[in-house]
Parts: C-alpha cells; structure tokens; sequence
C-alpha cells in the first residue's frame, strides 16, 4: 500500500506539477526577453530620431560674391545648397553621402586653417575658390518640374544622414578636396600645387570613369591663337610651327598627366597649359595640324582628392560612403566633429 501511494505520488508529481513549474519559469523567461527587446528598440528609435546637436561648427558665415554680403546660417542648411550645386542629384545615394561628408570636411578645414581667406566670412558660393553654392530656387528652377521636389529631398536626407560626420587624419580634419572626373587616376597636390603635399591625398586609380561625359573632350585651338595666348604670359616666347621638336611634351606625372610642355624656346607646366588654354585637365595629348594644334584631354579637374564620378562609379558597384571615402583618402578616419 505504501509503494502505491508513492508511485501515485510520482505519477502525479511528474504529469501535472512540473509541466506547470516550467511553464511558468518559461513564461517569465519570455516575458523578461520581450521587455528587454522593447526597451532597447525603444532606445535605439529615441536615438535614431534624436536631434543632432553641434557642439561646434554648426553654423558659418557664407559670402555671396555677386552682393558682397555674408550670411551667417546652419552648416547642414549650407551644405545642403552646395551638395547640389556639386554633384548631380541622380547619382547614387552612397556618392551623394560621401560628397556631403567630403563638403562639411572642407569647410570645416576651411574654417579652422583659412579663416583670413574672406574678410569676415568663412567660406565664399564660388566653386573656383571654396564650394559650388546654389540658392534652393535657382536649383529647383534647373530640374525638371517633376523631379524638384523628389531631388531636393534626396540631398536634405543625404546631409541630414551623416549629421556631424567629418573625415579625419591624426584626429583632424583633412583638407578634403574633390573634382568632377579623374580619367582614371587622382593627382597627388604636389603636382598641381607645389608645396610639400598632404599624407592621406595620394594618386589612386578608380574603374568606371570613362563611362561618364567628363571623361573625354577635346580643344582644337589655331596656331595663331596658340602664339597669342602664349604671348600674354610670356611676351618673349618664339615658336617654329613648322619644327615638329618646337611643340612637344617632355614629361609626365605618375599619374600620367603633363608634368612638363615645350612651346619653342619656353617651358610650362602642365598644369599652366590647362589654364592658358582652357582645358578640362593637365591629363591631355597632343595633335600637330598644319594650322591648329588639337588638345585630346582625360578627365575634368584638378584630379586631386575624390572624384565624383568615381565616387558614383564605386557606389553602383556597391561601394557604402565610407568605403568611397577612404579610397580616395589613404588612412583617415570618419568621426563625429564633437569628438575631436
């Protein structure tokens, strides 16, 4: 009688008051998961919706060159005009995102390095001296009707993604320059500028760049006009069109642009061949008529820093920002501008 009662006891014990011990423990477990799991979703849509705050750098003072006047104003309400006037609003999302970071970079180096550049101004709107800046109206009024409102947004979202994001070298920001196409390889600044150059801009080379319009194009200037504007810079110069040796190019960077050009008795840059005669690039060939000489040039810019079209090449072969970034610019690091 006594086994029965504690075989009963275990048959008991086994089918009904265990199951119900971990059912609740399980429960609790389950719920305890559950909490957590909103709470920290919770958490991380509070952060992803909170306000960026500048400590610093949130606002510039912008010269309007056609006026004279300057306008202090948010720098992401400021980069957001210039990020549309630098690059096409249908490249891809990642390109636009690394040209946002690349634009509060510059300025930022702009206005911690440069600060006596503009007269009570930190930068100014002319891309030939700081960044392209365009009024949101004129910008509208240049796309198509059905796409304003659509690009407009698309560069407001770029900009406001990557809020406070700077691109760094020893924890500084980095002189971030940019230009529209490379022809395959950036320049180092040396070569364009002189000076002793920066570490993290070095010559690259990027796939996909002559699928772009500013790849290739072509100038085809008269001899006498090739004299003429020779004569303006140097009045001495004698040139014999008819000696294939008087008009050749000596040498070439490593990045394959014209390091050096014989005009007659006078050497030039090619950086300087570019200006004089108004070409997209130093990266160029030449081509003796009998009464012109044509200009067969690679590439739009001074190729140092980022290429644009690069940058877009990179994004459609499904490069993020930041990958984009860091090959144009060797060993840097993207940080938030608080934290340095």
């Amino acid at each position: 009688m006594k086994k029965a009662f504690i075989y009963f006891f275990i048959f008991v014990f086994m089918c009904f008051i265990l199951p119900a011990i971990c059912t609740k423990t399980t429960s609790k477990e389950a719920s305890s998961e559950q909490i957590n799991n909103v709470d920290t979703n919770e958490k991380e849509e509070v952060s992803k919706n909170k306000e960026y705050s500048y400590n610093k750098y949130g606002s510039i003072k912008l010269l309007h060159t056609d006026t004279n006047q300057v306008e202090e104003i948010p720098i992401d309400e400021y980069l957001v005009n210039v990020v549309s006037g630098e690059m096409p609003a249908d490249y891809d999302i990642e390109a636009l995102k690394a040209q946002a970071v690349v634009a509060r970079t510059y300025t930022i180096y702009q206005i911690i390095n440069n600060s006596s550049k503009h007269e009570n101004a930190d930068v100014c709107d002319l891309s030939t001296c700081c960044q392209a800046w365009i009024s949101k109206e004129n910008r509208l009024s240049r796309w198509d009707e059905n796409l304003r409102q659509s690009n407009w947004q698309k560069i407001q979202d770029v900009v406001n993604q990557t809020k406070g994001l700077v691109i760094t070298y020893n924890n500084s920001p980095i002189n971030a320059f940019f230009h529209s196409n490379s022809g395959g390889t950036t320049e180092i600044p040396v070569n364009v500028w002189g000076g002793t150059g920066y570490p993290y801009l070095q010559s690259v080379e990027t796939s996909g760049e002559e699928g772009y319009s500013q790849y290739y194009s072509e100038v085809e200037i008269s001899n006498n006009d090739i004299l003429k504007k020779l004569k303006s810079k140097y009045p001495n110069i004698k040139i014999d069109f008819k000696n294939s040796d008087d008009i050749k190019i000596i040498d070439y960077t490593n990045s394959n642009r014209v390091k050096t050009i014989k005009f007659g008795n006078t050497q030039i840059s090619g950086v300087e061949a570019r200006t004089i005669f108004g070409l997209k690039s130093a990266n160029f060939e030449i081509v003796k008529n009998e009464s012109s000489i044509k200009f067969k040039v690679k590439g739009y810019g001074h190729g140092v820093g980022m290429s644009q079209t690069g940058a877009d090449s990179l994004a459609k072969s499904g490069s993020n920002y930041e990958e984009i970034i860091k090959h144009f610019y060797s060993n840097v690091e993207i940080k938030d501008v608080n934290s340095i």
